[in-house]
């Protein structure tokens, strides 16, 4: 059944709780939490804060100290209809069934909200498991189905939540409660409050943010009639474009984020908020539309891949573009597949930022190398047969300047987009002293839809089928019994003998 999600002020109000053991005790808190409760002996007529009312003949300690401190109201005896009389909300929370239903029964002939906890047909409404953070709440319910589900959900979302939210959120208040007063209603007030929920706040007076909602309304206006009358002849809103230039004041952030090998469930947490609330987000040809999928709408995406050979966009532009955008003060996730320190050419991107004395910060995502290790069942480092790891590409695996390899046979060969024709790296392998029989796995689409794995020989490399991109070689006596596994298994993956 449907059922309408609200948050309800109980300041002022009366509850009754009918019960006072373990299970009403859980409610307790979760009541007290939405305000002071009322104190009889201050609060004429007990007016103020949240009045609870327990009905019981006996108690918890807990209850019995609560109610000596004023916090709550004690009755000590059985429920009667007539305690329903007054209250906004009622719970039943006795160990006897029948008691709750006879304080549903008589709660919906007086026409009041109850809830018999543990008892999905005698409630009208159901207590959620909630993730606070200051002001911040976030209510899971399950409509009494699976509290263990909506209490799993609750853990899983604390956790991605930062711990700072909630003194954030009120100095956003207040932000958005000064922007209110001194800008007038419209697209560009709109706008302006979307960009501050997206931006970072401080307590300082030169806080970028805090000098942004600063700018009067009237300053406002007149640089978006001017810009309007500038950019109508391209298509642009003037309001926005206002904004656009107002925003300009101060420098915004770069975040050279690793998107994973491709599954969505293997992003980093941070990576997934900074995708989440990223106002521009520039991102690598590889990085697939699931991910891309968890940007906001209102977030602008652009592709600046250069893959296979097609660049349709050199690096000095890229560069140009996370810089304009920063400059703007807007919060630019330059979003790499894998992760952004191996063959993603950060180093150029940082160096671009240094210079330009933009802020930024790397998030590392999980390569494609450990994608692939996990899709095979390898350990990278055998303890029995492999005492390294060496990463390449495959533009500079069969290069003749490449350095000497420490014991031919002794290191996991990683090779990242080892190109199609892998006849001419086998080959000079095989000059190194590598033998014929040297294991090789030929990894494509690691960790997304459509997987495969093609297990081989250094031999048998040059005949390998083609596989799709992206594609990532792994060679090593680490791999050696990884064909004949997935084969016993028959687990989808090709064996080239």
């Amino acid at each position: 059944m449907p059922m309408l999600p609200i948050f309800l002020k109980l300041e002022g109000r009366r509850c009754l709780l009918v019960g006072a053991g373990n299970v009403a005790l859980e409610k307790i808190n979760s009541l007290m939490k939405t305000g002071v409760p009322g104190d009889k002996s201050s609060s004429p007529g007990w007016k103020t804060g949240l009045q609870l009312r327990v009905v019981a003949p006996d108690a918890r300690p807990e209850i019995e100290r609560l109610a000596r401190e004023g916090q709550l109201e004690w009755i000590q005896r059985a429920f009667e209809p007539s305690d329903l009389d007054g209250n906004s909300l009622v719970i039943a929370a006795t160990d006897l069934p029948e008691v709750n239903a006879a304080v549903y029964r008589e709660s919906v002939a007086r026409g009041i909200l109850a809830n018999s906890v543990d008892d999905i047909p005698n409630c009208d409404f159901f207590f959620g498991s909630v993730v606070s953070r200051g002001s911040l709440q976030i209510a899971i319910s399950t409509a009494g189905e699976s509290p263990a589900m909506a209490q799993r959900l609750r853990r899983e979302i604390d956790a991605q939540l930062p711990a700072d939210l909630g003194p954030w959120l009120q100095n956003l208040g207040e932000l958005r409660r000064e922007v209110l007063a001194t800008h007038l209603r419209g697209e560009a007030r709109k706008l302006l409050l979307h960009q501050l929920a997206q931006r970072e706040l401080c307590e300082s007076t030169t806080c970028p943010s805090r000098q942004l909602a600063q700018i009067n309304h009237a300053a406002l206006s007149a640089e978006a009639v001017i810009l309007s009358d500038q950019s109508n002849a391209n298509g642009v809103e003037g309001p926005a474009v206002a904004l656009a230039s107002a925003s300009s004041i101060s420098s915004g952030h770069v975040y050279l984020v690793g998107a994973g090998p491709g599954d969505p469930d293997l992003l980093t947490v941070k990576a997934l908020r900074l995708i989440q609330s990223a106002q521009v987000i520039l991102h690598d040809d590889l990085v697939v539309k699931a991910i891309l999928d968890l940007a906001p709408p209102h977030a602008v995406v652009v592709n600046v891949g250069k893959r296979c050979g097609n660049k349709t966009i050199t690096q000095d532009e890229i560069n140009a573009l996370m810089i304009h955008h920063a400059h703007a003060g807007q919060s630019v996730v330059r979003l790499k597949s894998g992760d952004p320190l191996l063959f993603g050419r950060a180093t150029e991107e940082m160096a671009a930022l240094a210079a330009a004395e933009i802020p930024y910060e790397v998030v590392p995502g999980i390569t494609a190398a450990f994608a692939a290790a996990a899709a095979i069942g390898c350990s990278l480092t055998d303890r029995n047969s492999a005492s390294s790891v060496i990463f390449s590409t495959g533009h500079h695996a069969s290069s003749h300047n490449q350095s000497p390899l420490p014991e031919v046979e002794s290191a996991t060969r990683v090779v990242y987009m080892p190109g199609r024709n892998l006849y001419l790296l086998a080959e000079e392998w095989l000059q190194q002293g590598l033998p014929p029989d040297f294991p090789c796995a030929v990894v494509s689409r690691a960790a997304q839809p459509g997987q495969q794995v093609r297990c081989t020989t250094l031999a048998a490399l040059g005949n390998a089928t083609h596989t799709a991109a992206p594609s990532l070689l792994i060679a090593g006596w680490a791999v050696r019994d990884i064909a004949a596994i997935h084969k016993e298994a028959a687990v989808g993956v090709s064996v080239t003998a």
